[in-house]
């Protein structure tokens, strides 16, 4: 029969395990918090502030305020369901623009007028593309400063000879482009303020962090977020989306790609992307090289 101190012991080792155990299991129940709330700060992000941080490599001054996130989870794989932003405001028959000097410069150009700007028309930009057509509808009357600047850019040549650095075909469904050297760090040399949709809320209206729908066919600004004086970043870059997309309002839609062109993005999308190329999240290197030969408004 065991002695007092034996059972003691034994006790004791019991006693032991069981803290052991309970110990293992709070450690796994961490585990799990943390990987869940992991999983939710990706989808947020990835919905959220994927366009530029995922698919842009700035200076890494504005780079230290972007999160490492994916687009693989499941859930992002189906139409979002967000609804499409607000229907633009009307605007003045001409507007005046601030284009300020900043960035990294891909190829240089003069700035756009900034003066007597046109909101009405509707400008279409012809792309030829080293792997089809790509035609684009544009929209001063929603972006009138937006339109004003790609317009100024196509004609001065801005385009020509630039590849389209950065597919994405999962949750967050483009193709980007606008940066001549192909890198996705440059731009014209100056930068300018969202507009719409951006414009359709107020500056601390909670719901301008909600995802709408950035929907099929969209053509949008990729931009850094804001400066710390608070001053806009747009460039010279933007997106083709080539399928529905739930991003946060703060990237300018400025125009709409034609059938031809959706069929074209289609088959870049299909080629897919090469993430050894890039491993940060939102894709990467189109496998199908694109290249714009050339770029005509009309």
């Amino acid at each position: 029969m065991p002695s007092n101190e034996q059972r003691r012991a034994a006790a004791k080792r019991k006693l032991e395990r069981q803290i052991a155990r309970r110990a293992e299991r709070a450690r796994r129940r961490k585990q799990l918090t943390i990987a869940g709330s992991v999983l939710g700060v990706v989808v947020v992000v990835a919905a959220g502030f994927g366009i530029y941080y995922l698919t842009h490599s700035d200076d890494n001054s504005k780079n230290s305020a972007s999160a490492s996130s994916t687009t693989t989870d499941a859930s992002l794989s189906n139409t979002p369901q967000a609804a499409p932003p607000p229907k633009p405001n009307p605007r003045a028959a001409t507007v005046s623009c601030n284009y300020r000097d900043g960035g990294e410069v891909s190829k240089k150009v003069d700035k756009p007028q900034t003066a007597g700007v046109s909101t009405a028309g509707s400008p279409t930009v012809s792309i030829d593309s080293t792997q089809g057509p790509i035609g684009i509808t544009l929209n001063p009357a929603a972006a009138p400063c937006t339109v004003n600047s790609f317009v100024s850019l196509v004609k001065q040549h801005y385009f020509d000879n630039a590849p389209c650095h950065r597919l994405s075909t999962e949750g967050l469904k483009m193709l980007q482009c606008g940066d001549p050297t192909g890198t996705g760090k440059g731009g014209p040399g100056y930068e300018f303020d969202n507009e719409y949709p951006t414009d359709q809320y107020g500056k601390d209206d909670p719901a301008a962090q909600n995802p709408v729908l950035y929907k099929r066919g969209v053509v949008a600004m990729a931009n850094a977020g804001t400066d710390p004086s608070g001053a806009g970043t747009n460039g010279s870059q933007f997106f083709l989306i080539d399928g529905d997309s739930p991003l946060p309002p703060q990237y300018t839609i400025f125009g709409t790609v034609d059938a031809a062109g959706l069929k074209t993005l289609d088959k870049i999308a299909a080629g897919g992307d090469d993430h050894s190329m890039d491993n940060s999240a939102g894709g990467g290197k189109p496998n199908l090289s694109v290249t714009f030969k050339s770029a005509t408004v009309s």
